[in-house]
């Protein structure tokens, strides 16, 4: 038997320092899980101590953030590992080995300089605030305090891989269309620019009289020609404006109830949203975050400013002693649907379980919206294609055929 020095998250959340007695390492970790410990640290009596301290971050070292989806699969391991029996220590420093990217490294670094030095994991975390955010951070302190940290770390793996699938629906809805839009823009300027020019010096030769289309066409590309610096200068002006307007509060709102109300996307937009607040909302619920800290939370990562400001508002209710159901009914935003789930939540104390189906239900929807868009876009972008190159190619030959006809009947 060997002698194990050990520090651990005890069931109130408090850090324990002791020493147990195992045959290894994975027996004294096993035995201090009995006892609903998390193990940070433990080092054989005889072992040399390891020294510890906050890792100082210098300039020209590279910044503690994570690559797209590098996140989850960290999460995700760290939850096994930990629910395997090993210490939290030893997990950091098995993930520190196989991180990708730089930017990972030096931020498994960090936490386990932190981690030996003797703080609590979400207080080293709070170290990298761009790899791990308010929500990953509250849901580890969630963790520390249950005693349940590799169950928190999976449910808090499978909210992330869930917002990375609903992520990659909106970008699959929204590429397409985009690069469309860009290559009909692109082909129209090049045949106003550089097409329509020489067909004009062919009809002013002609001296023939021009369709109203034609005329039309013409002005608009002698323009454009004419002031291509100002329209390239005009609307990086205006691109850079909406920008600018739009990183500001009122910008920001303005900017979220406008894609709310749009036509075709407006709809999908909302589900989003939904979905987004429902999953978070369940997830933080569940992992046992207080409510006033989840609704904190559910705002700053609701990606809508119209969302925001109603859970802001909810917030302020349920601190005075109100259900969270009352303010979100005189919400536009949220269906008739969710605030009566959210209701019978409350009243039956099943709310995460509610919030968990309404998100299911949601991410349904969107996968079905983003399909039908898809459906419906492309023949849209097609007749939008036809009537703009058409019209232009309409224009340049409608004269061209007026006279062979005029030219056939002579």
């Amino acid at each position: 038997m060997s002698n194990y020095k050990y520090a651990a998250k005890g069931p109130t959340g408090k850090t324990v320092e002791g020493s147990i007695q195992a045959a290894n390492k994975a027996e004294a970790v096993a035995e201090l899980r009995k006892q609903n410990m998390v193990v940070i640290r433990l080092d054989e009596s005889s072992g040399k101590k390891k020294g510890g301290g906050s890792k100082n971050l210098t300039i020209g070292t590279p910044k503690p953030r994570s690559k797209k989806g590098e996140l989850v699969v960290y999460t995700r391991q760290l939850a096994t590992m930990v629910g395997a029996g090993l210490s939290l220590l030893e997990s950091l420093e098995v993930l520190a080995v196989q991180a990708e990217s730089p930017g990972m490294k030096l931020c498994c670094e960090v936490l386990i300089s932190e981690v030996r030095g003797g703080s609590d994991l979400s207080a080293a975390m709070e170290k990298c605030p761009k790899v791990f955010n308010h929500l990953y951070v509250s849901m580890v302190k969630a963790g520390e305090v249950s005693g349940q940290m590799d169950i928190i770390l999976n449910r808090l793996a499978d909210y992330q891989e869930a917002s990375e699938e609903l992520s990659r629906e909106i970008k699959s809805a929204m590429t397409y269309p985009v690069i469309s839009m860009i290559l009909v823009l692109g082909i129209t300027a090049f045949l106003m620019i550089g097409v329509v020019p020489t067909f004009k010096e062919v009809f002013d030769s002609l001296e023939v009289e021009l369709p109203g289309i034609t005329k039309f066409v013409l002005a608009v590309s002698d323009f454009m020609r004419g002031n291509v610096v100002m329209i390239a200068a005009g609307c990086a002006g205006a691109t850079f404006a909406l920008l600018t307007f739009k990183k500001t509060k009122r910008g920001r709102y303005l900017f979220d109830s406008l894609f709310l109300k749009l036509p075709v996307f407006g709809k999908l937009f909302s589900k989003v949203c939904l979905a987004r607040f429902s999953r978070t909302f369940a997830t933080l619920i569940r992992s046992g975050v207080p409510i006033m800290s989840t609704l904190d939370i559910v705002s700053n990562t609701a990606g809508n400013a119209v969302v925001e400001e109603a859970v802001i508002a909810s917030r302020e209710s349920v601190r005075n002693g109100n259900l969270l159901s009352e303010p979100l009914a005189k919400r536009k935003v949220f269906p008739p649907m969710v605030v009566r789930m959210i209701a019978i939540g409350e009243r039956t104390g099943a709310l995460e379980t509610l919030l968990e189906k309404i998100a299911d239900f949601y991410d349904s929807q969107v996968k079905a919206t983003v399909k039908a868009l898809t459906s419906l876009i492309e023949p849209l972008l097609i007749v939008f294609m036809g009537v703009i190159v058409g019209g232009v190619v309409l224009a340049i030959f409608a004269p061209i055929l007026s006279m062979i006809e005029t030219l056939g009947k002579n």
